[in-house]
């Protein structure tokens, strides 16, 4: 039995992910830094809950403790994402953005990733078949969002766009340095969710199939790439 964490699956991308993965037979915790919303997500969907709040090291380090008295872990999936929007749910520009705005975005979108996954590598090295996978965008595309042609392009935020870039290169060089893993970046695409205000094109069940295809990665599997549901993205 594969047993797997996602971490901010109380909702969204993360809700449908476990969904998914607990029909295709993972044993999944849901990863909810609220208590009693994570209660109710894994009680609908069968998973197992374990509070987690990955801007937190105890929060990290507790979850840790309990998956590892459960048995072990195979599959990460980071998840837990903010876009860190303004005002009247505004994206921020370049005029705008301050460092205290990038640093809230970075403090989930890449220490929580590299916070998380670092506490969790002994559990994953002890694994048979161990994968990661890191939720990231297109806007965290260098390429894509210089080339005008791309919807991509007319984004005009900076912080996530910055945290998603430096979640690409953390995969990168994790997966350099973790040859016996399965370890990669997704590119789920617009999808309508709370951290977009529900203004995206996709549902989630589109969204997450990328999500969900990777972290069932064999071990003769990709490593080190970046993909959305159509083949890899462009760096």
């Amino acid at each position: 039995m594969t047993t797997t964490l996602i971490t901010g699956a109380n909702k969204g991308l993360g809700f449908e992910t476990a969904r998914q993965l607990i029909e295709a037979g993972h044993t999944v915790y849901i990863g909810s830094r609220d208590p009693e919303r994570g209660r109710r997500a894994a009680e609908q969907l069968g998973a197992r809950l374990v509070v987690l709040d990955v801007t937190d090291d105890a929060s990290v380090a507790a979850a840790v403790k309990t998956i590892e008295a459960d048995g072990g872990l195979d599959v990460l999936v980071n998840n837990a994402g903010v876009e860190g929007r303004g005002e009247g749910n505004t994206v921020v520009g370049a005029a705008d953005v301050t460092a205290d705005m990038l640093r809230s975005v970075f403090e989930t979108n890449v220490f929580g990733v590299v916070r998380v996954t670092h506490a969790f590598l002994p559990l994953l090295r002890q694994s048979a078949a161990p994968v990661v996978v890191n939720v990231s965008s297109g806007l965290g595309s260098m390429a894509l969002v210089t080339a005008p042609d791309t919807p991509t392009y007319a984004y005009p935020g900076v912080a996530y766009p910055a945290s998603k870039t430096t979640v690409n290169m953390i995969t990168a060089q994790y997966a350099k340095a973790f040859p016996a893993m399965r370890i990669n970046a997704v590119e789920p695409g617009y999808t309508a969710t709370d951290l977009n205000g529900r203004t995206g094109t996709q549902t989630v069940a589109e969204g997450a199939e990328i999500i969900v295809r990777m972290a069932r990665t064999g071990p003769d599997g990709p490593t080190g790439g970046y993909f959305d549901a159509s083949g890899p993205v462009p760096w």
